[in-house]
This record gives structure tokens, sequence and C-alpha cells, in this order.
């Protein structure tokens, strides 16, 4: 997202004579455009965090044995330092930063991740979109503020942010799905019957779409239309509860 920008008027004077004057307009950024940076990290584990601030992460498995990144980092700083780029991998935590400090500033970055396929990922992101595609092993993502998007997904997912949509795309077979978001959608599509699905919105709307089977079925809404449209049976091995505090909600049958 871009910045407000406003021209900056500098006036540099020595002596009583004015030398300068100098309308600043900072340009935004086109981190797409920016060139691309690779590093693998030696890896050994079966479970990895990623701990993100302010960058778009898109992470996915592959039949390797370290972790691969490949980030773009793109933006200005006015009267500051940056953008000055930071990645380290210790103890199972893959650090990712992007410091970009200054009177006016305006920074992009993205992380493309790759991690050994049998690894659980847990993701810490305090600003910018994840999308995760393509994972067996359970996954749990947090953004402070931000979209997440879960692609094919096979394992357990416990998903949260605080200002974004929460996506679980067509197709995936996970067992069990959590989901929060305080200030945003939620829509799960699951390809196989789940376990469970739990979900709560304190703002948006919820939409929940499950292969036909029984369901054990809770669904709620403070302000809003409610729609259960699957079969149902209490103390059924397959539950389903949705909420939203101000939005509506629905529980649909996938065909």
């Amino acid at each position: 997202m871009a910045a407000v920008r406003r021209p900056f008027r500098v006036l540099l004077a020595s002596g009583g004579v004015l030398v300068a004057s100098l309308a600043l307009v900072g340009c935004g950024s086109d981190v797409e455009g920016a060139p691309v940076e690779r590093k693998t990290f030696a890896f050994a584990g079966d479970a990895l965090t990623v701990d993100s601030d302010n960058s778009e992460l898109v992470i996915t498995p592959a039949d390797i044995d370290d972790v691969r990144v490949e980030r773009q980092v793109d933006g200005w700083v006015f009267m500051g330092s940056g953008p000055d780029p930071e990645w380290k991998l210790v103890d199972g935590r893959l650090t990712l930063r992007v410091n970009c400090n200054g009177v006016s500033s305006n920074c992009d970055a993205v992380h493309r991740i790759q991690v050994p396929r049998d690894v659980a990922v847990t993701v810490d992101n305090d600003n910018g979109r994840v999308t995760a595609d393509g994972f067996a092993t359970p996954m749990k993502v947090r953004s402070d503020n931000g979209d997440v998007r879960v692609r094919e997904a096979g394992g357990a997912l416990d998903i949260g942010t605080e200002n974004g949509d929460v996506t679980v795309d067509p197709g995936a077979t996970a067992p069990e799905v959590v989901a929060r978001s305080d200030n945003g959608d939620v829509r799960i599509a699951l390809g196989t019957v789940p376990r469970r699905v739990d979900v709560v919105t304190d703002n948006g709307d919820v939409h929940v779409s499950v292969p036909t089977a029984e369901y054990e079925v809770t669904g709620a809404s403070d302000n809003g239309d409610v729609r259960i449209d699957v079969p149902r049976r209490d103390k059924s091995g397959h539950s389903v509860n949705v909420r939203s505090d101000n939005g509506d909600v629905s529980v649909l049958t996938a065909n």
C-alpha cells in the first residue's frame, strides 16, 4: 500500500544568503521490480518458526533438506536510514526484518520461503500478507495486520489475524481448522470431511463449505444472517462451530 506523501521544502541559508530551495517528493516503492537476493540456511529439525515484520510472506514445502529464502526489498527513507534487511536462522527460528526508519519512509518487502516437506511451520508476522501453499503438515499462522491465505492444506490449521481476511481455498483436506479474525471475513472450503472446524470473527462474514456428511453444528451472529444447510446430528464425530459478532454466517455443503 503506497503511503501518502507530501512535499517537503528544504531551505538552506549561509550568511543570510539563500542557497537553495528544494521540493522533495518521495517516490513509491516497487518491490516486484527490486533485485532478488537468495540465501540457503542449514536446518535440522521437524518444526520451523518464521518471525517476520513488515513483509509479505509466501511459504511452500519442497523436497529439500535446508531452508531457502528469496527476498526483494525496495523503498525510500527521508532523514533516516533504510531499507536495511536482515535475515537469520537460529535454533529453528527464521527471523526476517526490514529496518526502515526516518521522518518519512515507504518500504516494502516480500520473502519467498521454501522449507523441507515434512516440517511443521509456525508463522508470526507483524504486518503483511501471508500465503502458504501445499503443506501436508500442521501449520499455525498469526498476522497482526494482513490477510492469510492457505492453499492445498493437508495438515491441521490454526490461523489468526487481528486485521485481515482468512481464506482456506477449495481442495484443502485439513482434518481440523481453527480460524480467528478480529476484523475481516473468513472463508473456508474443504474437500474432505473434517473432524472439527471452529471459526470466530468479531467483525466480518463467515462462510464454511464442507462435503456432505452429518455434522454437529452451531452457528450464531449478534448482527447478521445465519444459514445452516448441512445434515445435522448431535454428538457427531464431525463438528462445525462458527460465530460472528457483526456479520453473516453460513455453513453449506460443497457438493
